[in-house]
């Protein structure tokens, strides 16, 4: 059964962070159903997009309509070098760990003004911008969130070998999108420094994923992203984390597309797993 939609506000404000004052975006449901907000972080190589970017303004607006306060936010991007203009590497106040920085922060600031646990997701680079916060917060031994929801992710500095996904691939742009080339130029120029390429807050495919809390993997069928997203579910699971995988009939960026049918099939997806985790569920 589909929840009802009901109305909404939309709050533009900022939080200060350590390095700098972060905008955000809350959507606060009228009425609302769920005790625990949600931090949603967008994708776009590291570079590109902001609160205006559907896949940070739709999914936000679907979940609010259904009660359930949601944060977006507007981190800090990387220089942006374009896909073909030769790669400088220089240490930048927007590199790792800026965007890192921006998530965590904001996260903490969502906890204390919600009086309780929260939620967190993020879409591709997003979903690697919360897999590294969640890691940083066992780490440091804040509290976790109740879950996170890691949609078509990049996770790994180098994609684990799947010649099942490989091969699946339909299309020319989808068989060039993220070809080995491109992920190192994308990786190199978030860190800015090769040194920080095994950092497992900047890239926590392969790191030690023991405790952490519940989380749901849905990705893309005709992405070769699912090669990190599948191999870090893989992770997740063999540490013994609660997940849940789910593959979309789909190309990257399909949150973007709001009213199209990943989208209409992949947000019953999320609000669901986060309704099972919800201090109210139940």
């Amino acid at each position: 059964m589909a929840s009802p939609v009901g109305e909404f506000t939309v709050k533009n404000g900022s939080v200060a962070g350590r390095d700098a004052s972060i905008p955000i975006r809350d959507y606060l449901p009228n009425a609302p159903t769920s005790a625990a907000p949600f931090l949603w972080v967008h994708g776009g190589g590291f570079v590109a997009g902001g609160l205006d970017q559907k896949e940070s303004d739709a999914p936000a607006r679907y979940l609010a309509a259904r009660g359930r306060w949601v944060r977006a936010i507007d981190y800090r991007l990387a220089p942006n070098p374009g896909l073909f203009r030769p790669l400088k590497l220089y240490p930048d106040p927007k590199r790792f760990p800026a965007a890192h920085h921006d998530v965590l922060d904001v996260a903490a600031a969502l906890r204390e003004e919600s009086g309780g646990p929260i939620g967190i997701g993020g879409a591709s680079a997003g979903a690697n911008l919360v897999a590294g916060a969640v890691l940083a917060m066992r780490d440091n031994k804040t509290e976790l969130p109740l879950t996170q929801v890691l949609v078509y992710g990049a996770f790994h500095a180098e994609y684990p070998v799947n010649d099942a996904v490989e091969a699946s691939l339909t299309g020319p742009i989808v068989r060039w999108m993220f070809n080995p080339k491109m992920v190192e130029r994308i990786v190199l120029n978030y860190v800015g420094d090769a040194s920080l390429i095994g950092n497992p807050h900047a890239f926590p495919g392969g790191a030690d994923v023991h405790g952490l809390p519940p989380t749901l993997s849905l990705d893309a069928s005709n992405d070769r992203l699912r090669k990190s997203g599948h191999a870090f579910f893989e992770e997740l699971t063999a540490a013994g984390v609660t997940t849940e995988e789910r593959v979309l009939q789909a190309r990257h960026g399909f949150l973007n597309q709001a009213g199209r049918k990943p989208f209409v099939d992949g947000m019953p997806i999320i609000e669901s797993w986060l309704e099972r985790f919800d201090p109210r569920a139940g």
